[in-house]
């Protein structure tokens, strides 16, 4: 356990609470907490994984745009809303070409002993954050699977403090859903 992992585990804990607050603080957050994951990820030889936070880091950018962006009268452009069954599939078309795609470049051009497993949730949290950037409920389930998968790779790994943070994420993961599922009723 190094202060990077501490650090970037208590920092990624209060940017979820945003979240599922709909606070746009919880974009940096996400910033500075997957750039110390990345090194966490890099040393433990999660390459996917660690690849995954710096593409966080340029999708919270966007994301924090969107949630910031004004509709009329001054309103959040953006609300929480649900996925089309297009969009469904759009999800699963994506994952059937990321997860392999992802994989293949594991297995071929790193030392990864764990290509599929790194290459999984690495693939379903692309979708996750941009369904998340979007205000998309749906964003709750994907990172709700995400985060089982993730327990077990990182115990694998022996990265508990990471284990323990993803476990915590399974818990918010369904508070998110059920808050959102809220104010999705909300009039």
């Amino acid at each position: 356990m190094s202060w990077t992992e501490v650090l970037g585990f208590a920092l990624a804990l209060v940017m979820v609470v945003c979240s599922i607050r709909e606070l746009h603080w919880s974009w940096p957050l996400a910033i500075v907490s997957s750039i110390l994951y990345f090194f966490v990820f890099k040393d433990s030889l999660l390459y996917a994984e660690a690849s995954l936070q710096i593409v966080f880091a340029v999708l919270a950018l966007w994301g924090w745009w969107q949630w910031l962006r004004r509709g009329e009268g001054d309103t959040p452009a953006l609300h929480i809303q649900q996925l089309s069954r297009r969009g469904w599939w759009l999800c699963a078309l994506a994952l059937a070409l990321l997860w392999p795609a992802l994989a293949w470049g594991l297995m071929h051009y790193t030392d990864s002993d764990v290509p599929w497993w790194d290459a999984l949730p690495t693939a379903l949290s692309l979708i996750g954050q941009a369904l998340l950037g979007r205000k998309l409920i749906e964003n709750w389930l994907v990172w709700l699977v995400v985060n089982v998968i993730s327990v077990g790779l990182f115990a694998y790994k022996g990265l508990w403090l990471t284990c323990l943070l993803y476990a915590i994420f399974i818990a918010m993961s369904v508070a998110g859903w059920r808050e959102w599922q809220k104010r999705l009723a909300a009039p």
